[in-house]
């Protein structure tokens, strides 16, 4: 993992010590709410429903036990008692007093951990692959460069004030397990004919109101070109993205409405004009963040396999949670762990502040001491001695994380939806319980699903890119709730297709059981999923379904 330098501690302490003051000055009175929103908001800290929100970066969703018991001490101290970890990889706490953020920022601080740029019209928290660094089908790891964009993009005086927010994504496989082609840029690494490391790049991908998937710039960008792209990108959408209108300020829209090849053409002429100066990487520069990277020194560990097939006979519970949980891992006697965040009727994404501290205990002693944030709103163990997994099955069961249902039905994303949050229209969180309650008893039948909720247009919950997607909007003063089917956040991304009307709260459950029926239906063999018979299908049975034969021939 990385660890802060000199630089780093200063900037980030000294960010402290202003918002500090910042709060002071609101709570005194001195600060109108709209004179503070813009300082607050550079800081990560919004204003919901009900209380301000803190949301805590973690780059590239990557960090240890020590930051993890940090965050379970910041949960039971200042909140009420848990956090929410979010599709962008990051947390956010829902209940702390604006008084108490100097002092969680200052506790941050102490363990390398910021809220910086999550929030304001500039570049987000980088997020990548969750497998990284451990993935067997990996080109390289992703995080040396995310970590690179981190720190170019950290108060960046070009970018800090942008038309709009922007997002950016980093794989190093080509099963994308980071929905890179649904962000501003998402960045794919591979290697060439040469054997040598560049980036795939696409740009101009997004959800939210107008969702489009990105288009491929360059098929090739040799490594040390990263930053000099970058910033042609950046500096074509700040001088030419619209300021006018929120709604269209993102760089889907300047693509879309330019065209994928002029802007690109754009972008190409820029860089010509800086892909040989400062920006561009030294070979030792990527090196020295690589040796952060470096992977632990693995123990070889064969009789693993003996001992998990023993556990497997034993006890049918880990049994079932080996097969939906845990993942190849590049290394033969290793495994990668999901720890699923979605227990059966649980609020997604969620985690206790007892179940913070069990996770980190788990990876001080059985993972090498990293975690993972995943944008599918789970945690990961990607170092794992696959004779340890009894004994982390055990630990997480106690913790009540030991739900094997990593990518089925019931492993469902949801936004906050109108509990919280003060853009939504419609609630979430109690879609996701009813549809996880409903559908429990039956996924592994099912077999792959991926469930995924908003609250709102601007689609926290990637209801877009979902098998079966749900928005929910308001209608006449109540909650109704939108049907997509056909989504994909994968290299075969595709944004899911409006099947006809909207739902009431007390039907949109028995909808998605509805469409589900009709795959189980309509499938080849158990072994052919939802998306994939979707596809072969088309919606045409699913809105017969839905809403008669009448609708579906309209």
């Amino acid at each position: 993992m990385y660890r802060y330098d000199e630089f780093d501690r200063d900037f980030v302490a000294a960010r402290v010590v202003e918002f500090g003051d910042q709060v002071a000055r609101r709570l005194s009175g001195e600060l109108t709410e709209d004179q503070f929103r813009p300082l607050r908001l550079m800081n990560g800290v919004y204003l919901q429903l009900h209380a301000y929100m803190l949301r805590i970066a973690i780059p590239y969703g990557t960090l240890n036990a020590r930051q993890m018991r940090k965050l379970a001490h910041i949960a039971r101290t200042y909140d009420h008692g848990y956090g929410h970890f979010t599709t962008r990889q990051n947390l956010q706490f829902n209940w702390p007093a604006l008084k108490d953020m100097p002092a969680i920022l200052a506790e941050l601080a102490g363990v390398e951990m910021h809220a910086i740029q999550t929030s304001g019209n500039c570049i987000r928290n980088v997020t990548a692959d969750h497998f990284a660094g451990a993935a067997a089908d990996e080109a390289a790891d992703p995080r040396p460069y995310a970590e690179i964009l981190r720190q170019w993009s950290s108060a960046h005086p070009e970018f800090s004030y942008l038309p709009r927010k922007f997002k950016v994504a980093v794989t190093g496989a080509a099963r994308d397990r980071a929905a890179i082609r649904f962000h501003d840029i998402g960045l794919q690494l591979k290697k060439n004919v040469a054997g040598e490391t560049g980036f795939a790049v696409f740009v101009g991908g997004g959800q939210g109101r107008t969702p489009i998937i990105a288009v491929k710039a360059r098929d090739f960008l040799p490594e040390r070109d990263l930053l000099a792209y970058m910033t042609a990108i950046l500096r074509v959408y700040n001088l030419e993205g619209r300021r006018d209108n929120k709604y269209k300020a993102r760089i889907k829209i300047l693509v879309s409405e330019t065209g994928a090849d002029e802007i690109i053409r754009r972008v190409e002429a820029e860089f010509e004009m800086l892909k040989d100066g400062a920006l561009a990487l030294p070979d030792a520069d990527i090196a020295a963040i690589q040796a952060y990277f470096a992977p632990p020194a693995f123990i070889e560990r064969p009789g693993g396999v003996a001992l998990v097939r023993q556990a497997r006979l034993d006890d049918r519970g880990f049994s079932a949670w080996l097969e939906r949980n845990v993942t190849t891992h590049k290394h033969p006697d290793h495994a990668i762990v999901t720890i699923s965040l979605k227990g059966v009727g649980e609020v997604p994404g969620d985690a206790t502040a007892e179940q913070m501290d069990a996770v980190a205990d788990l990876a001080e002693r059985f993972g090498h001491d990293e975690i993972r944030v995943s944008h599918e709103q789970n945690l990961v163990l990607p170092h794992v001695a696959r004779a340890d997994l009894p004994a982390i099955y055990k630990g997480l069961k106690t913790a009540g994380l030991a739900t094997a249902n990593a990518g089925l039905a019931t492993d469902i994303i949801a936004c906050p939806g109108l509990d919280y949050c003060a853009l939504a229209n419609a609630r979430a969180i109690p879609v996701a319980q009813d549809l996880s309650t409903r559908l429990a008893a039956r996924q592994d039948d099912i077999g792959d699903l991926k469930i995924k909720i908003s609250g709102c247009i601007n689609a926290c919950g990637h209801h877009h890119i979902g098998h079966i997607g749900i928005l929910g909007v308001e209608k006449k003063g109540g909650e109704l709730y939108q049907l997509t089917l056909g989504g994909s956040a994968d290299e075969n991304a595709a944004i899911g297709e409006i099947v006809g009307r909207g739902f009431g709260p007390e039907e949109i459950a028995g909808a998605v059981e509805t469409a589900i029926d009709v795959y189980l239906a309509h499938r080849l063999s158990p072994g052919e999923t939802f998306i994939d018979a979707y596809r072969r299908l088309g919606a045409t049975s699913f809105r017969e379904a839905l809403y008669g034969s009448a609708a579906a021939a309209a």
